[in-house]
């Protein structure tokens, strides 16, 4: 018996150590004992023994493949910044059909975080990993037809349903798998290779966009490749154990976690003997996000998805043709904008160092404070160098930030209803994504770049300020 159910019985590996895994136990076979294997105790849970594994080629493998994923995802996101700046010129587009083209994808992004996670705990987090890319993959694709505003905006919909379901599940799979003394640094990495995302629709949209009147549809061709990819994600990786056990889908979830109990036995990588600390109880049970052991950190954490969403798209999405607005042309402003995204890197490195030293509330309160300062910088920038030091100071701290957000999400909830707690909230903070786009015209006719960037600068303040009221979850398990 195995935490009150029976186990499928042994499995015998002809690996070198000659060791029996048996429900997660490695038993002595009477062969010489592996140098550095420690034998783990009899009454852990499976997710505990997921939590004492130490980092093998099988969660590298899910990291990388969940990673690129992602990075597919930022691509496609990235691409409509250029893609609004190309058409504005072959199109003739006004800012405020400009603004549309790039708010229509966060509405379907916002319907696609709150439903997919809702459907993650429901049918699992691989197949919805796997369906959004799909979606999101074929419709991009099919938008490089587009032969109006209106046929184009109407595919970017369809766009954002995919990608909005993606981001959350990822994070949530990723959460789920990762040993708990680096759990919040794994899911930084993970939106790290956002900015991986980010870097390629940029070089794409400075070598690619550029070529000529219907270069962006060649950038928007390229994104055919998450629907290829989501092939291997539904082949390749494996489900969530949480999800498969909260569904008593107990052998799967048994097989997969012998799985890499025998990979880290092959790589010959000691386990973590001690048993795990004291579980955060507080949240166990709960059936809804907004039950009273939980509402406190859904609303706080919502705070933080909506104002981060306003401030980063708002600015992101906006900077390459702000800087046309300015006088730049069309190359020089992509060339800017693709030394900003490169200041990105350094700070998911930042972010992923700082989450498991520091802390999750501190790194995201210190990081959401960086941004607030470095937006208001950007505001008052008017040489090139200080567009660029304040770009770049902005990508640093808001990356870093987006980091610590996804890490911190998913360990705020337990398994029933994690999916929904971060869809739910991811879903909340793309009403501001979709927002963000469609203010940046009015307030800059208003007060220009100041005033714009004054506003991002309080939204930042106000999520640092939100994000210090989270709980610390470092160090803590998973609630089941």
């Amino acid at each position: 018996m195995f935490g009150g159910r029976t186990h499928p019985g042994p499995t015998r590996t002809p690996s070198r150590t000659g060791v029996v895994l048996c429900a997660g136990m490695l038993i002595d076979a009477g062969y010489p004992r592996p140098t550095g294997v420690v034998f783990p105790h009899m009454n852990l849970t499976r997710n505990d023994r997921l939590d004492r594994l130490p980092v093998t080629s099988k969660h590298r493998k899910l990291l990388g493949g969940s990673g690129i994923g992602w990075a597919l995802d930022a691509m496609d996101v990235g691409l409509i910044s250029f893609i609004m700046a190309a058409l504005v010129t072959h199109w003739d587009l006004s800012p405020t059909e400009a603004s549309l083209l790039g708010s229509i994808g966060f509405v379907g992004m916002a319907l696609g975080a709150t439903f997919g996670g809702l459907l993650a705990d429901k049918v699992g987090r691989r197949q919805v990993f796997a369906l959004s890319l799909l979606v999101y993959g074929l419709a991009t694709g099919a938008s490089a037809l587009s032969v109006s505003l209106v046929m184009l905006m109407a595919l970017r919909f369809v766009v954002g349903l995919g990608l909005g379901a993606e981001l959350p599940v990822a994070s949530t799979l990723i959460s789920e798998f990762s040993p708990r003394r680096i759990r919040g640094r794994m899911v930084v990495i993970l939106e790290a290779f956002w900015a991986l995302g980010w870097i390629m629709a940029a070089i794409i949209g400075t070598f690619v966009v550029t070529i000529g009147e219907n270069g962006w549809r060649w950038a928007l061709a390229l994104g055919c490749v998450p629907a290829a990819y989501a092939i291997y994600v539904r082949l390749g990786l494996p489900e969530s154990v949480r999800f498969l056990e909260s569904k008593g889908r107990h052998e799967e979830a048994e097989a997969i976690v012998v799985s890499f109990e025998e990979q880290a036995v092959r790589e010959g990588k000691p386990l973590t003997d001690s048993l795990p600390e004291s579980r955060d109880v507080e949240v166990e049970g709960s059936e809804s996000i907004w039950a009273k052991n939980l509402r406190r950190r859904t609303a706080a954490l919502w705070v933080v998805w909506f104002c981060i969403n306003l401030s980063y798209y708002g600015a992101f999405i906006w900077i390459p043709s702000l800087l046309v607005a300015d006088g730049f042309t069309l190359v020089r402003s992509f060339q800017f904008t693709l030394i900003i995204t490169l200041a990105q890197l350094p700070g998911y490195a930042a972010a992923a160092w700082l989450i498991e030293k520091w802390g999750r509330r501190a790194t995201l309160s210190t990081f959401l404070a960086g941004s607030a300062v470095s937006a208001a910088m950007y505001g008052m920038a008017d040489a090139e160098w200080q567009i660029l030091v304040a770009g770049c100071l902005l990508s640093f701290f808001n990356l870093g930030a987006w980091g610590a957000l996804y890490a911190i999400g998913p360990e705020l909830y337990p398994t029933d209803v994690r999916g929904t707690g971060t869809g739910a909230a991811a879903g909340f903070g793309r009403i501001a994504s979709i927002i963000a786009p469609l203010i940046v015209p009015p307030v800059i006719s208003l007060g220009g770049p100041v005033l714009l960037f004054a506003l991002f600068a309080s939204a930042f303040a106000l999520a640092a300020v939100a994000a210090f009221t989270l709980p610390e979850q470092k160090g803590k398990a998973l609630a089941d």
